[in-house]
């Protein structure tokens, strides 16, 4: 265990690991309440002028990478960065899944034709990830939560916070290039994430994991004690 905290601190691993549960619960657990319900379609006329681009997949895999990386600089850099951005994270979640409920989404994708890599990963994708629960993008929602995050942390330099802003950027671009999504997604994400942001910060929201993180590890000394 002491190699894994080098990597991530062991205060890290409790609201990272409460974001992975409640993106679980929004992404998945919410297809068993809309699965039988009427689907919108929120693509716009802009969508219609975005271009199919199979090569894109490559920057829409490659966001899971991102994804890591950034939680990990999140959770180095400080509890207070790390709980804050996690809570808003966490918040931001909550939004999708309550739109995810109330408005469920679609897009019709396109038919792939083509024999190359990028169109056979597109097409694993899409095979995968059923077109569904599009509106807030998650995959953007997560790209642009790592970079609002980077720009917090004074541990990493201004090398690094381009390259999550350019990486989101991209991400942005291959969610509507491959047809994953339609753009008011995009718009909806950063929405999202910027209202989590707002409240996680103006109500001081990551205290909640200081009180977790106190009682937890009280507890766990005094079980370490008793042994």
């Amino acid at each position: 265990m002491d190699k894994i905290y080098k990597i991530l601190p062991r205060y890290a691993f409790v609201p990272i690991i409460g974001c992975l549960l409640i993106n679980a619960v929004t992404y998945f657990g919410t297809r068993l309440f809309t699965k039988n319900m009427h689907h919108y379609d929120f693509s716009i006329p802009l969508d219609d002028m975005i271009p199919f681009v199979p090569f894109m997949i490559v920057f829409y895999i490659l966001a899971y990478v991102t994804w890591v990386v950034g939680f990990i600089v999140i959770g180095r850099e400080s509890r207070q960065v790390c709980y804050e951005v996690c809570v808003a994270e966490q918040i931001a979640k909550i939004m999708c899944l309550i739109c995810f409920l109330v408005i469920p989404s679609t897009l019709v994708r396109p038919e792939i034709t083509g024999n190359g890599i990028f169109d056979w990963l597109t097409n694993l994708i899409y095979q995968i990830d059923s077109p569904d629960n599009l509106l807030p993008s998650i995959h953007c929602l997560e790209n642009w939560i790592c970079f609002r995050g980077a720009m917090r942390c004074k541990k990493v330099g201004k090398g690094y916070k381009i390259t999550m802003f350019i990486s989101a950027l991209l991400v942005f671009a291959s969610t509507v290039m491959v047809k994953q999504h339609v753009f008011v997604d995009i718009v909806a994400a950063i929405a999202v994430v910027e209202t989590g942001l707002f409240f996680a910060k103006r109500f001081n929201l990551g205290r909640i994991y200081f009180v977790i993180e106190e009682k937890l590890y009280r507890r766990m000394e005094k079980k370490s004690g008793n042994i």
